[in-house]
């Protein structure tokens, strides 16, 4: 089944040229299907950019998908124009007495920061409590995720020496755990992050599980016991150049970066993707098993039930 995004919006015309299933509102209101509804808060700059890569992935699935696009009221996005912020997006405060079935929270290019001191965090933690009573289950990348840990289960964050840039392997730390069905035991992750959470905070935490693990990154994939939140420390959902133009990005800049380590061919000349069918995979888990086999039929109710059955 498609995901239901508008037509002019530019990641239409970029995945329907993938041959990715791809549906107007106009269209589908026109079938007698309940599509499944999802709110992405995106906090990235580039965010055309990451609404085409997270509508990829989610148009990988036999569901059909309603997005809704949100961005942070009390931030100036300066790489956006605000024609498509304005044509595109919502805020939350528009949204807020709604119900979801499932919810992503993007990364931010924040990590310097402390958590208070991103000029959205009030809003940020306005939607953290919105997502415990009005979203079945909510993904959490990179930065958003770790702000989430922070808040939800008190795990800091640490600067790192040096970024962590590159594709890394991963290996599945659990055996029966539908969310990586069909990944295999060891899989690649791409990582963009000046920051960390240390392993024995993350294993301490009785309420989490994790679900995989890194000689180079540790911990990278998590889920909260009640199924409500899944935490993707890295950048599943990345396309196949994204990290390749965060490298010359930060050379222009004549910040201290390194190649991304994993990432370029043998002879540097063309990227090899790893890590695009555990995107897809784990995506198309998510919405299946965390989402729409748990969201209850009546989904006007906000309280929602949950069972590790």
């Amino acid at each position: 089944m498609p995901i239901i995004i508008p037509k002019d919006i530019p990641a239409y015309d970029v995945l329907r040229d993938e041959n990715i299933f791809v549906m107007s509102k106009n269209r589908a209101d026109t079938q007698d299907i309940r599509p499944i509804d999802i709110l992405i808060l995106n906090l990235m700059p580039t965010k055309i950019q990451t609404e085409t890569q997270l509508c990829r992935l989610l148009a990988n699935s036999s569901l059909q998908v309603n997005l809704t696009l949100i961005s942070p009221k009390s931030h100036e996005s300066k790489n956006t124009s605000a024609s498509h912020l304005e044509k595109f997006y919502t805020t939350f405060d528009k949204i807020k007495d709604k119900n979801f079935d499932g919810m992503i929270i993007t990364g931010a290019p924040v990590e310097h920061l402390e958590f208070e001191d991103v000029d959205y965090y009030d809003e940020l933690k306005e939607i953290f409590e919105f997502t415990k009573t009005h979203v079945t289950s909510t993904m959490f990348i990179c930065w958003g995720a770790q702000a989430a840990l922070n808040y939800f289960y008190g795990i800091k964050k640490y600067p790192l020496s040096e970024k962590l840039f590159g594709v890394y392997k991963h290996k599945k730390a659990v055996i029966h755990e539908v969310l990586l069905n069909g990944i295999d035991d060891i899989f690649y992750v791409p990582q963009s992050r000046h920051t960390y959470n240390k392993e024995e905070d993350l294993l301490s935490c009785k309420e989490l599980i994790p679900l995989c693990t890194s000689k180079e990154c540790g911990t990278t994939i998590l889920r909260s016991k009640d199924k409500k939140r899944v935490f993707v420390l890295g950048h599943l959902e990345y396309d196949k150049y994204t990290l390749k133009s965060e490298y010359e990005r930060d050379l222009v800049k004549n910040l201290p970066i390194h190649e991304p380590l994993n990432y370029f061919n043998e002879d540097k000349t063309d990227v090899d993707v790893l890590w695009r069918s555990t995107a897809n995979i784990l995506y198309y888990n998510w919405l299946n098993y965390y989402v729409y086999q748990i969201t209850p039929f009546d989904f006007k109710n906000p309280k929602i039930k949950y069972s590790e059955e």
